[in-house]
């Protein structure tokens, strides 16, 4: 089994073409195939090498590691040329003189399509006076002639497709400046790379009965096709820009991480069969069978991939994000330069933040108020656990700040002591727990209280609780 993923470089790695990559590669693994990268470069107008060296590193970054390439289309042209030649030749295909113009303004005077006029004046031009137009400097595009009846294949998705041929026009293959256009190109290609599957976007099921037809004109054996269902935006449009993020790295640039975007994006238009959604590269590749790509479009659902993230983050291993973290917590402000650089202490705060984080981004703002001392601090926590009574606050402070002034610093001991404090005061311990964790963290909400107080350590966290009881006590 060969398969290849053929984008073109007009623009960054889209997430549909992600999925389309992925698909390929799951195959290819699942088969002990072989994934061809293939650069569609001809589009000279539009293309950009930034856009290309964007595609290879998406890839890389999702871990789609090809085994031939990158190759370029337009390294083929030559080949691409070679293949028109011998449809002419075969009167398969026929040089087209028409001005575009003169076409369109006949066809609307006549009422009928385009196609049909081209192919009217193309009958009255025999070969030999073809062959002295075109010698003498006469500029020609070179049509494949659509032969009569249907074009039927069997796709790995949608079983049997039809398409009648009379709805088909005899498709340009050469431009008249001496370039091929994409349906030869990429006949011609995967023919030449060997390609034996050709799995791609439901966008491209309007172009396969005319790939097919050049496939039995060139009598080049047919790869096997499968069109997998578009992604949609929650509007159930067409995804695109107006949905939001588009490009794969600006998920990455957002703190998902690779393993998520993978489990995330194999799940839009296939399911495993059973009930499974957090799932490993490995466990994808055992798992895919292209008979389980479903036929109807998915959605792309932000809160689904922020989810699956997570779970992804939490099992993680700390010492892998680290770096990212890093990353993100150089470019905050009020950071502790030694602090982010103890590995050993930046590992035991990951270790407390990624289970409640759905990005990279979420953890650096967690840490805020761990690797520096200046952190804001919530109006509503505040006005909720401090300042709605004063007094009992200011009371309970003081008593949990003297038993963690007399505790061993750590979390089991801790803890006894705060809850059995609470007991020993005859409230629940959230009446001391809830004003000591906006008094370290400034928030309502954070990873375990006593992990919290373990990793700020003794000095900072008495010193923020001594801090927060001199505010709850001014009047």
């Amino acid at each position: 089994m060969r398969v290849r993923f053929a984008p073109s470089p007009t623009g960054y790695l889209h997430v549909g073409g992600a999925r389309t990559a992925l698909f390929n590669w799951l195959l290819a693994r699942k088969e002990g195939g072989a994934l061809v990268l293939r650069i569609e470069d001809t589009d000279r107008a539009r293309n950009r090498d930034e856009h290309t060296e964007a595609i290879l590193h998406g890839l890389s970054w999702l871990g789609l590691d090809w085994d031939e390439g990158p190759l370029f289309q337009s390294e083929g042209v030559a080949r691409h040329r070679r293949d028109v030649l011998r449809l002419l030749a075969e009167g398969k295909a026929y040089r087209d003189f028409s001005d575009p113009e003169s076409v369109k303004a006949e066809a609307a005077a006549r009422g009928v399509h385009p196609s049909k006029v081209v192919r009217e004046r193309a009958v009255v031009v025999d070969e030999g006076e073809a062959e002295r137009r075109a010698a003498a400097g006469e500029p020609f595009a070179v049509r494949f002639r659509v032969p009569d009846g249907e074009t039927s294949f069997v796709d790995l998705v949608h079983g049997k497709v039809r398409f009648a041929n009379d709805d088909i026009d005899d498709l340009v293959i050469l431009r008249s400046d001496g370039t091929p256009v994409y349906n030869l190109a990429v006949v011609s290609d995967d023919h030449a790379h060997g390609i034996t599957h050709v799995i791609r976007g439901d966008d491209h099921l309007s172009n396969t009965p005319k790939q097919v037809l050049l496939y039995r004109a060139l009598e080049y054996p047919e790869p096997v096709f499968g069109h997998v269902p578009l992604i949609l935006g929650a509007d159930g449009k067409r995804l695109s820009k107006r949905h939001g993020a588009t490009a794969v790295g600006d998920y990455e640039a957002q703190g998902i991480l690779p393993e998520a975007m993978v489990n995330f994006l194999a799940l839009l238009g296939w399911n495993p069969g059973d009930e499974r959604e957090v799932m490993t590269r490995s466990e994808l590749v055992d798992a895919f069978t292209p008979e389980r790509i479903l036929k109807k479009s998915s959605v792309f659902d932000l809160e689904k991939l922020a989810w699956l993230n997570g779970r992804h983050l939490a099992a993680r291993a700390t010492a892998t994000l680290l770096p990212l973290v890093r990353e993100r917590l150089a470019a905050r402000t009020g950071s502790d330069p030694d602090r982010v650089a103890d590995d050993a202490w930046m590992s035991a705060l990951v270790d407390i933040l990624k289970v409640r984080a759905r990005t990279v981004d979420d953890i650096a703002e967690q840490a805020g108020p761990f690797v520096g001392d200046e952190f804001p601090f919530d109006e509503g926590a505040v006005a909720k656990h401090w300042y709605k009574d004063r007094e009992a606050t200011a009371a309970y402070m003081e008593r949990t700040l003297a038993a963690l002034r007399a505790c061993e610093w750590d979390a089991d001991a801790l803890e006894e002591a705060v809850r059995g404090l609470a007991s020993e005061m005859g409230v629940g311990a959230g009446k001391l727990i809830h004003p000591l964790r906006v008094a370290l963290t400034g928030q309502a909400a954070s990873p375990g209280i006593f992990d919290v107080l373990v990793v700020l350590g003794r000095k900072r966290s008495l010193a923020r609780l001594e801090n927060a009881l001199g505010r709850v006590r001014v009047t």
